[in-house]
């Protein structure tokens, strides 16, 4: 049984109020000040970041340079402070037995990340933070050349410092992959994650290539035109509001990348970003962007760790759940297109089916892993997961990785790599030293399907419901079986097995885009 944000309530109604019981809890309440002390100067953090990216001019990008730089000396101080482990190790030693299951669940989690940090030392850390900025300009240059040979000392450098990063914080160089893996999808080993991924591979190698040879693909043609951005814009507010997006407790804007920035739940802010010769893929990524902050603003209201989000796979599996199972679906298309020809009136002469089809067919080029149909996708997730893990592993030297990236393309998709700008070269997480992050994007894939079949069985009319634009029930559902948990779970597994009955299974996901696309390819 989970334990939920009114344990503290009933705590406080229950407790007596001896001298004894106040000494108790005193290391404990004491904590909960200075954690909450924490996530206030994050969020202010937070609000200078978004305004720098959306607002701010770029005259002052030196003095915010110099206001975040002052801010994060601050939360550093505050983070490392003795005082915490002290405050920590007494609430474990002299109150356990008065705490409720929320607090012995926050002790945990901060405690490990408190002694993990500790771990690094300060020379490591500021080489790190040094090495991700530089080596982001190094990997500018590089992909602007085409050329991996300017980016790979630099690369090395940033596979090195990860894995000494990873090796102070869990104080052992024993599976290094196995940790960094947990630090962006908690609880998932490398032994499940490889189990899972060769399913994946195993079904969906095969499908592309019936799908790719199929003599009638759906036409994209409702796609292309020339439309207005401002309109485009009305049509993504409109839709992102109406699948459960909170206006009132956020904002919509426009930016270079598309991005969600949470300040607290009742303060949540998206941004996307529109072309002139397309308009899909800029509500795409509005729906994607409203499911990221949906899950957000349905957190607990609390300045808490444990009402966080509890992974990036399963913050993923919000944003797809709503872009990729509502979004692509044919019955969000009936409620979608009337809506669609008022506001893109060049679009008037397509049905919905028309829209259905064409934002649903396969590319037969499928380069750039952000521009992956979902059908492709999983698999440029696979390429990326498979070739840190064996560099990590000792198995697959840096200098190697753009051969076997191009070999790999080529035995996934059938893909050619002209250039490589367009291969290795194309992503940013490496530079970031983000190892262990692009494995969370498939299993947040996997899990909205998962998530999606059990909430159908739950609301046996949910296309109805959809196609009269009623998504308050979805919303709901996704509420009590995800969101308000926070990190309550200790891994997205345990959450699946305690709320659905199993834990994450990719059966779903691949029955899922088999049935999808052999009915709209005309597969045998």
């Amino acid at each position: 049984t989970i334990a939920t944000g009114t344990d503290q309530e009933e705590k406080e109604a229950t407790t007596t109020t001896t001298t004894t019981t106040k000494q108790q809890t005193a290391s404990y309440q004491e904590l909960v000040k200075k954690w909450e002390a924490i996530t206030h100067l994050g969020r202010a953090q937070a609000v200078l970041g978004y305004d720098q990216q959306v607002f701010m001019p770029a005259s002052a990008s030196a003095e915010r340079g110099a206001q975040l730089a002052a801010l994060a000396t601050v939360l550093h101080q505050q983070r490392t402070d003795p005082k915490l482990l002290e405050l920590m190790d007494q609430a474990m030693e002299q109150e356990a037995a008065s705490l409720q299951p929320d607090e012995l669940r926050m002790l945990e989690l901060e405690r490990k990340a408190f002694v993990e940090n500790a771990r690094v030392p300060s020379e490591l850390a500021a080489k790190a933070a040094e090495l991700s900025a530089s080596a982001y300009s190094d990997w500018v240059k590089a992909r602007q050349a085409k050329d991996f040979s300017m980016f790979e000392d630099t690369l090395q450098d940033c596979f090195d410092t990860a894995m000494k990063l990873a090796a102070a914080k869990q104080g052992s160089s024993d599976n290094l992959y196995d940790f960094m893996l947990d630090e962006f999808e908690m609880g998932m080993s490398q032994t499940r994650i490889d189990a899972i991924f060769e399913q994946v591979e195993t079904t969906l190698v095969p499908l592309i290539q019936k799908v790719l040879s199929a003599p009638n693909p759906p036409s994209m043609a409702a796609l292309k035109g020339e439309f207005d951005i401002e309109q485009q814009q009305q049509l993504s507010d409109l839709l992102v509001k109406s699948i459960g997006f909170n206006a009132e407790q956020g904002r919509i804007d426009v930016s270079v990348h598309p991005f969600t920035s949470s300040m607290s739940p009742s303060d949540v802010r998206i941004t996307s970003r529109f072309r002139t010769d397309e308009w899909y893929q800029g509500l795409a990524g509005s729906l994607h962007e409203g499911g990221h902050a949906i899950y957000e603003q349905s957190l607990p209201a609390s300045a808490l760790s444990i009402d966080t989000a509890l992974s990036m796979g399963t913050h993923e599996s919000q944003s797809l759940f709503w872009e990729r199972h509502v979004g692509l679906s044919k019955a969000f298309w009936r409620y979608a297109t009337p809506i669609l020809h008022e506001t893109l009136a060049s679009t008037k002469e397509y049905s919905d089916q028309d829209i259905y089809g064409a934002i649903n067919a396969v590319s037969g080029t499928s380069l750039i892993r952000v521009e992956a149909d979902e059908l492709s996708y999983p698999l440029h997730v696979i390429l990326r997961y498979n070739i840190e893990k064996d560099v990590i592993g000792g198995k697959l030297k840096v200098t190697d990785i753009p051969e076997r990236w191009n070999s790999d393309m080529k035995r996934y998709l059938n893909v050619e790599v002209p250039s490589e700008d367009k291969g290795c070269l194309q992503d940013v997480h490496w530079s970031a030293l983000a190892f262990g992050y692009f494995p969370t994007y498939l299993i947040g894939a996997i899990a909205s399907a998962q998530l999606y079949h059990y909430c159908q069985k739950d609301i046996p009319d949910i296309e109805q419901q959809m196609e009269k634009g009623e998504f308050g029930a979805i919303k709901q559902w996704l509420t009590d079986k995800v969101h308000r948990h926070g990190r309550r779970y200790k891994s997205l597994d345990a959450l699946l097995e305690d709320q659905l009955g199993e834990p994450l299974n990719p059966k779903y996901f691949l029955d899922y885009l088999t049935e999808k696309y052999s009915e709209l390819y005309h597969l045998e």
